[in-house]
C-alpha cells in the first residue's frame, strides 16, 4: 500500500470526479476512472490518499503527474476563474509582474503577492479585483515564494519591510500563517505589513498571528454605516459590525493602520464617524486615510478629489478632533536601496518561451532570464517560444509585445 499525504491538498469524492482542493481556494476535478488506473484508491482523511496494491514511489510519481495534469484546469472556488498554480518546478519566474510574485522597487519595502481573488467587490477597486472579476488567477506555492525572496533579500543586503500587498484579499490564502512564521524568522526583515479588508480575521486567529512581532495589519474601513459600508464593499454580505471588532482587539494585540479610502459621493461624511471610532477604542491604531485615484484597470464609480481639497479636509480634521492624519514616508522608513540589475531592456527583443496565461484574456505569461512578461495579444500556447519587445522595464516589471 502507498499512503500520500499533503498539507496543502485535501480530496473529496464527488461521485464520477475526485475533488482535490489545493489552498482551501482553489479546486480541480479528475475523473475517477484516470485514478484508479493507479490502483485501487481510499481517502482515509481529507489530506491523505491511499493506493491499494502499488509500492510508494510508484504511485507517487503517477498521481504527481495526474496532479499536474489536472491542474492545467484549476478554478478558482469564488468566481469559478481559471488559476495558475507557480511553484518551484513550474518554470515560472517570480520577479516581473504585479500581479504575484515578488515586486522590488528598489526601496526597503518589498512586496510579495502569494495569490490574486477577493471576497468583496469594492466600488474603488483599483484592478477591479472581487467576486466580479472575470480575470485568470495566480496562487504561489510559500516555500518557493520564500526561496526566492530569501535571494532579494540577501541583494538588498539591510534590514527591509515585507509587504503584503496582493490584488485581492491575502487571507484567502490558506498558507498565510505558515508564510508569516517563514518571514518572521528572517534575521534582515524588520517588519511585514498586510493589506487585509478585516472579514476572514477574528479574535482567534488574531490570537494565533499575534506572536510575530514584525506584523502590521493595514485594515480598511470605509463607512460605518451598515448600509454604506455594504455598497462600497459592492456585496451585502459584508459586515461592518464584525471588522470594526476586528479593528478593536487587534490593535490590543499588533500593530494596526485603519486605511479608508475616501471616495466622493460615497462617503465624505462617514471619514468624521470612522475618526470618531478610532478615537473611541481603549488602544488607538493609526489612521490614514487615502484619496481615491483612477487607475486604467480599476473601477471609476467617482472623479477624483484634488490633492488640495483632500489635503485641505485632512488638515480641517487634524484640528477638530486632535488626531494625526497626513502620513508620509519618513512615518513608514522607506528609503532607498540599490537598484536589481535588469537581465533585458526596454526596446531589447527577446525569446521566451509561455508559461501560462495573464490576468487578462488573449495575454500570456513568457519566461526569460530568471524573469517573467507580460505579453497582451498573445494567445496563450504551453511552452511556445516566442520573440517579445520589451515596452516597458521599470522596476523589473515587464512588458513586452510580439514580434
Amino acid at each position: 500500500m502507498a499512503t500520500i499525504h499533503y498539507n496543502t491538498l485535501s480530496f473529496h469524492d464527488k461521485g464520477e470526479h475526485l475533488q482535490v482542493n489545493l489552498l482551501r481556494l482553489f479546486y480541480a476535478e479528475i475523473p475517477k476512472e484516470e485514478v484508479e488506473k493507479i490502483a485501487k484508491f481510499s481517502i482515509p482523511d481529507q489530506n491523505t490518499i491511499e493506493f491499494a496494491k502499488i509500492d510508494q514511489e510508484k504511485a507517487e510519481t503517477k498521481f504527481s503527474f495526474l496532479l499536474a495534469k489536472y491542474f492545467d484546469h484549476l478554478k478558482n472556488k469564488l468566481t469559478g476563474n481559471s488559476v495558475t498554480y507557480i511553484h518551484k518546478n513550474s518554470g515560472i519566474p517570480l520577479i516581473g509582474n504585479v500581479a504575484f510574485g515578488i515586486v522590488y522597487r528598489n526601496s526597503s519595502i518589498i512586496e510579495i503577492k502569494p495569490v490574486t481573488s477577493c471576497n468583496l467587490d469594492c466600488v474603488y477597486c483599483s484592478i477591479s479585483e472581487g467576486l466580479s472579476s472575470t480575470k485568470h488567477d495566480f496562487v504561489v506555492e510559500k516555500d518557493y515564494l520564500v526561496q526566492e525572496l530569501q535571494k532579494v533579500i540577501d541583494f538588498a543586503a539591510e534590514p527591509v519591510e515585507i509587504h503584503i500587498g496582493v490584488q485581492g484579499e491575502p487571507f484567502l490564502y490558506a498558507d498565510m500563517e505558515n508564510l508569516f512564521a517563514d518571514l518572521q524568522a528572517i534575521e534582515n526583515v524588520h517588519t511585514i505589513s498586510i493589506d487585509t479588508n478585516g472579514t476572514l480575521l477574528n479574535k482567534e486567529m488574531i490570537d494565533r498571528i499575534a506572536k510575530y512581532d514584525k506584523l502590521q495589519l493595514n485594515l480598511s474601513l470605509d463607512a460605518i454605516d451598515e448600509e454604506k459600508a455594504k455598497l462600497i464593499a459592492g456585496t451585502k454580505s459584508y459586515n461592518v459590525k464584525h471588522v470594526k471588532e476586528v479593528i478593536a482587539y487587534a490593535s490590543k494585540k499588533l500593530k494596526v493602520i485603519v486605511a479608508p479610502v475616501l471616495t466622493q459621493g460615497y462617503n465624505e461624511e462617514e471619514m468624521e464617524k470612522i475618526i470618531q471610532f478610532i478615537k473611541s477604542l481603549e488602544v488607538k491604531p493609526i489612521l490614514g486615510i487615502q484619496n481615491f485615484l483612477k487607475y486604467k484597470t480599476g473601477r471609476i464609480p467617482a472623479e477624483e478629489i484634488s490633492w488640495d481639497k483632500f489635503y485641505a479636509l485632512l488638515e480641517a480634521w487634524e484640528k477638530k478632533y486632535d488626531i494625526k492624519l497626513k502620513l508620509n514616508k519618513d512615518d513608514f522608513n522607506i528609503r532607498k536601496t540599490k537598484d536589481l540589475p535588469k537581465p533585458f531592456q526596454e526596446g531589447e527583443i527577446v525569446s521566451a518561451v509561455l508559461k501560462c496565461p495573464d490576468r487578462f484574456s488573449n495575454s500570456s505569461i513568457g519566461a526569460a532570464k530568471d524573469r517573467n512578461i507580460s505579453i497582451p495579444g498573445c494567445p496563450f500556447k504551453q511552452d511556445k517560444v516566442v520573440r517579445v519587445k520589451i515596452l516597458r522595464d521599470k522596476h523589473n516589471i515587464f512588458v513586452g509585445r510580439t514580434v
